[in-house]
């Protein structure tokens, strides 16, 4: 279901646009009909409010949460259950914040990352994203959101700008505080500046090298890191908004010296953030988390050479919930998941 389906409902039953607005912004905030001045007698169409009950109950069925994992870190992964019987992963972060997610499963393939190892299984409608944060406001303040979670945002770019648009407006949520994620799909520069609604932009870079980060992200646009950051960067300006670079920190990998000297010769001088996020472990999966140890002095590194840089703790630690795992055990209980290995060519590193 998308956003426009209810509006055409709501439409043919009667409502205007105030009235759709109004329905649209109980809902995504999670108040009850009656909260406000005026009660829905007193404002909505008679059409509308027979429709209501059944409207509310077909939104209200769109997700339900199937199982909630809190962690120590005041994060709290939840498994929410679509119509169709799928599943995905929202996030409720510390902060009031709320990681959603676009798609159930992934295109992109990213070889460290659960979510695509059984590729895109299909789109969510724009409802199904909005549904995400109203679950998550019934049970606490949410007022900033992430597209983080499964799936690649752009690949799935007219749902979830649909989506947005909403939450910046009915929603209540500030532009900024609404943050796309991609790994720099050209469809998002040339869509996401269009919009009446402009979120912030965060870049999966994890590599500076063109052949290490085409095998971390096996089915990204191949676009090398130095253009990704130079349209980023004219995004960033023109919206006033830094662009949020994601780098996974893989021990071994990604978090060698000539990597950070990348890092520091690509991002200087630019409107930029640096997110740095130990690699959350799975089991199934051939990759280490470097030490917290190592991640601090590589973050305090790039702060002494000019890159704002933020070390991120990766929500759900404690209860081995990175994006994909509670989907991934939910839908394999009764199997043993055996991956084919992935072959990544560690980097060689040079000497100083």
């Amino acid at each position: 279901m998308r956003i426009d389906d209810i509006r055409q409902r709501l439409r043919a039953h009667g409502a205007k646009p105030c009235h759709e607005d109004k329905i649209l912004r109980l809902w995504s905030q999670a108040l009850p009909l009656d909260s406000g001045k005026r009660r829905p007698e007193d404002f909505l169409p008679l059409g509308v409010r027979n429709a209501l009950p059944a409207l509310l109950h077909d939104l209200n069925a769109l997700a339900r949460v199937r199982s909630e994992h809190p962690a120590e870190d005041g994060s709290s992964r939840l498994l929410i259950g679509l119509q169709d019987d799928q599943t995905i992963e929202s996030v409720l972060l510390p902060r009031d914040g709320l990681c959603v997610s676009s798609q159930v499963g992934c295109a992109v393939g990213c070889v460290f990352c659960m979510t695509g190892k059984d590729g895109l299984l299909r789109q969510l409608g724009s409802a199904e994203i909005v549904a995400q944060v109203a679950l998550a406001r019934a049970r606490r303040r949410v007022t900033k959101v992430v597209f983080m979670g499964m799936g690649e945002p752009s690949h799935n770019l007219d749902n979830v700008l649909e989506a947005i648009d909403l939450l910046g407006t009915c929603g209540g949520i500030g532009h900024k505080n609404l943050v796309f994620s991609t790994v720099g799909d050209p469809r998002a520069f040339e869509r996401l500046p269009l919009g009446i609604v402009k979120p912030a932009l965060a870049l999966s870079l994890h590599s500076t090298k063109p052949e290490l980060r085409a095998q971390l992200l096996p089915r990204a646009p191949r676009i090398d890191p130095a253009e990704l950051v130079e349209q980023g960067e004219r995004y960033a300006r023109a919206t006033g908004y830094p662009i949020q670079y994601q780098w996974t920190l893989i021990d071994g990998l990604n978090d060698n010296e000539e990597e950070m000297d990348g890092i520091v010769r690509l991002l200087k001088g630019k409107y930029a953030l640096m997110n740095l996020i130990p690699y959350n472990t799975v089991d199934e999966l051939d990759f280490k988390r470097p030490s917290w140890e190592r991640a601090a002095e590589i973050a305090r590194s790039l702060h002494r050479r000019g890159i704002l840089t933020k070390l991120r703790q990766s929500a759900g630690q404690d209860v081995d919930a990175g994006c994909g795992q509670l989907r991934a055990r939910d839908a394999h209980k009764a199997a043993v998941i055996k991956p084919q290995p992935v072959r990544i060519v560690r980097p060689e590193v040079r000497p100083r």
